[in-house]
């Protein structure tokens, strides 16, 4: 094997051209954080031909007066293969130190020869690096970097992101864009998907292959399986964060080093596997893919994916991207400099929105992760945005940062395009009221495209249709949605209302008509035929579903990186063992196999101990060793491990890695029931054929419930299309069952007359139901037609 230092050297002339040139672009721009974006599409390890380049925004360096002789960048070569589907493998890595040229707090250089990733190669890794005065080196790891096998945490390895590119598959599909900046718009629906948890296989790999079989089975004609209708019907699939995200609190790190000298060094390296719902990010590494959800190693999974979608027989799917800006986890503060921070919040760490350099770097990430092939993005948490006024004393939005989001230009496969943008903004949460005064406007309202969308108020956190009066309660909300709703993302089931349903109180008024079990309760609440209806036909805007609520799977706060926290968090989520798990499920041999091997053979063991933790996590104030020693003393004694407070510790660590797995919906299509499953395509094929149905209501349209209530809430709509269609829909939401009705005759404005056809019945309603008297209980509904 060629030495590294024989293979790579550096080149002068190209670092001083790449830093001349940036700081022209400071120096002339008309503002700093003009110059400073200018500056960061040149930041990060870029390739081309045989040359690398090299940008990092270090003002750190000059808060330690670090001189140039004692910054390099660092290049680390593999001695032989690095397999990155292996779990442990030590590596020999060769290293050498490239001289690095300074302008203020950015550092630039250029390396000939050195060895860029591809999807068949593993390419070199880099970081910037330092000594100080004691001799001690330091390591400045690449937020820009474009493939982190090891995390965000480790050094970045080179890759060749053009190449990348251009062999995805899907350049027909945005040719036909092509010809100024193109602008996409809103789909007609969405499938929401945590990729890890969303086929066995786990990764973006795995669901490419899932949505690769499902279009040569519909391009064949072939009859469609059950589990296959699970995906089918939408127009866009949106994953939920793919970025690298925490790692282990207390270890182990994926990349361990020993016996480093100044050309050599050992590294330990384990396949990252951590388990995370996706949105504890640390903003380093946010331009690329969290490499526990890639099976190879390779970033390419994710074009692989958005070529899949885009290629989808009969119509492409749309790609959208969650892309948390909002707050970094504490860890962020291992991975990035002071600078990027602004102080502390609920989640974290606040980022400092308004040092430009901060805000060019986070829109950069952006563009770079969107170039891969994404149509739609959705900013989560856009009530964060914020940046604090010493003249006002106040913190205020930053809705001109949410603007620049929006105003990104892409560059994919040699069209430019503006991407469809999504916000959850729940402002003024977490202000108390939050949940009456939030209009879940305020984005809409100050954004300059007319297809900005938010989440609407059916979609945003704690929605619990599964409790009595929801639906009643929320009417006021529905009104709003039927005057404003055209740009609301609308639909109950998502990542966090499913996750916070788990959470609720047993002792809240259940409505036990949903199902016999808290667990068909819970299920049937976020896949309810009748609220489908209700998202599909009678409201406006674009409908979303949660794959793991549509397959009946099991979800919740899934994070197993935390040790100072974990058994805090665990004590939160230990109500969802009522909600999401009985007797039989804990009692497949496959299920909950960590916390079995600790002591807790039955369920019946573990809900015993759940009773106890959450009310010691608050009566001692989180106190680990009170909690390890009262947990030890009671009796009759609790099933499980000697009690201290690691044990403590490590049935937490088992109760998230379980549930992980539990939560996976191929877990869960054996069990699907095929009649809600046609009824649930049916719906979204029906409203896929009517896009006008997105519209606000018009001056004939119709909404409301019947009067009186008598025991039950059952919403009544008409809706007028601009062909001239009607769809009418009379659902029962909640409570006891209506006496005997004719749905054709009540007394709505527009319904009279004959040619009404039976478009869509709930399951419950049999075939032989074309029209005329019902008694409709709760979650059945029917769907009418006529053409005028």
């Amino acid at each position: 094997m060629t030495d590294l230092k024989d293979r790579i050297s550096y080149d002068p002339d190209a670092a001083n051209a790449l830093r001349d040139r940036c700081r022209t672009f400071l120096n002339t721009a008309s503002t700093r954080f003009g110059g400073e974006q200018q500056v960061a599409r040149h930041l990060g390890g870029q390739v081309a031909r045989n040359v690398a380049t090299f940008g990092f925004w270090t003002p750190e360096l000059l808060d330690h007066r670090v001189p140039d002789g004692d910054i390099f960048l660092e290049v680390l070569a593999p001695v032989g293969e690095v397999d990155l589907t292996r779990a442990q493998q030590n590596i020999q890595f060769q290293r050498a130190y490239i001289p690095i040229l300074r302008n203020d707090a950015h550092c630039f250089t250029a390396v000939s020869g050195m060895r860029a990733g591809t999807r068949d190669q593993v390419g070199d890794f880099y970081a910037l690096t330092w000594r100080d005065s004691e001799g001690a080196w330091h390591r400045i790891l690449d937020p820009l970097a474009m493939s982190l096998p090891f995390g965000a945490m480790a050094p970045a390895e080179l890759y060749d992101v053009d190449a990348m590119l251009e062999a995805r598959a899907d350049k027909a599909y945005f040719a036909q864009f092509q010809g100024g900046v193109h602008k996409f718009g809103p789909p007609t629906n969405i499938l929401q998907i945590h990729v890890p948890t969303a086929t066995a296989g786990g990764t973006l790999a795995s669901l490419t292959r899932h949505y690769a079989r499902l279009a040569e089975r519909v391009a064949a004609g072939m009859e469609l399986e059950p589990a296959d209708k699970l995906f089918l019907g939408y127009d866009a699939v949106q994953l939920l964060p793919v970025e690298p995200t925490t790692v282990y609190e207390t270890g182990p790190d994926f990349w361990q080093e020993s016996d480093g000298t100044d050309s050599s060094v050992s590294v330990s390296l384990l396949r990252p596997d951590t388990t995370n719902w996706g949105y504890d990010v640390v903003i380093a590494g946010m331009a690329t893919v969290n490499p526990v959800l890639l099976e190879t190693g390779r970033p390419d999974e994710l074009v692989d994916l958005a070529a899949v979608l885009h290629n989808f027989p009969s119509k492409p799917k749309m790609l959208c991207f969650d892309v948390v800006f909002g707050h970094s986890d504490n860890q962020g503060l291992r991975a990035l400099c002071s600078h990027y921070f602004a102080g502390p919040n609920m989640y974290g760490q606040n980022l400092d929105y308004q040092n430009p350099a901060v805000r060019a770097i986070l829109l950069e990430m952006q563009r770079r992760k969107v170039n891969f092939g994404a149509e739609a993005v959705r900013v989560d948490g856009a009530q964060d945005f914020k940046w604090w006024d010493a003249g006002a004393q106040e913190l205020k939005h930053d809705d001109e940062y949410l603007q620049s989001m929006a105003d990104i230009e892409q560059e994919v496969a040699g069209t430019t395009y503006r991407p469809w943008f999504i916000f959850e903004d729940g402002r003024p949460w977490p202000a108390e009221d939050w949940e009456i005064s939030s209009t879940y406007r305020s984005v809409i309202e100050n954004q300059r495209d007319e297809d900005v969308f938010q989440w609407g108020p059916l979609t945003f956190a704690h929605n619990t249709p599964f409790l009595y009066t929801f639906w009643l309660s929320k009417f006021w909300r529905i009104r709003e949605m039927l005057e404003v709703g055209a740009n609301w993302i609308s639909g109950t089931s998502n990542h966090d209302t499913l996750r916070r349903g788990t959470q609720v109180s047993l002792k809240m008024n259940t409505n036990t008509r949903l199902g016999q079990t808290r667990m068909e309760i819970l299920d049937k609440a976020y896949d309810n035929p009748v609220v489908h209806a209700l998202t599909y036909v009678a409201l406006p805007g674009v409908p979303m579903d949660f794959l793991n609520a549509m397959a009946r799977a099991s979800w919740g706060f899934i994070r197993n990186q935390d040790d100072q926290y974990g058994v805090k968090v665990v004590a939160e989520e230990a109500i969802s063992l009522r909600w999401q798990v009985d007797e039989y499920s804990y009692s497949v041999p496959a299920n909950f196999k960590r916390l079995k091997a600790l002591g807790y053979e039955t369920r019946a063991d573990l809900a015993r101990f759940f009773e106890f933790l959450p009310a010691l996590v608050e009566v001692t104030e989180y106190d680990l060793d009170e909690i390890a020693r009262l947990l030890g003393k009671a009796e009759p004694p609790l099933a499980g491990p000697d009690y201290t407070v690691a044990s403590v510790k490590a049935v937490a660590r088992a109760w998230m890695d379980d549930m992980h797995e539990y939560c996976n919906v191929s877990h869960s299509l054996p069990h699907l029931d095929a009649a809600q499953l046609d009824f649930a395509l049916d719906i979204r094929n029906f409203r896929r054929a009517r896009p006008w149905l997105r519209d606000n209501y018009g001056p004939k349209d119709h909404f409301d419930y019947l009067k009186p209530i008598d025991g039950r809430t059952v919403f009544t709509s008409l809706r007028h299309g601009p062909d001239g269609e009607q769809v009418f829909t009379i659902l029962h939401m909640e409570g006891g069952e209506t006496s005997v009705i004719e749905p054709l005759t009540q007394s709505i404005p527009g319904i009279e007359g004959t040619g009404w056809t039976l478009a869509l019945r709930t399951p419950g309603i049999g075939p032989e139901y074309q029209s005329g008297p019902i008694v409709l209980k709760d979650s059945m509904g029917l769907v009418y037609t006529r053409k005028r």
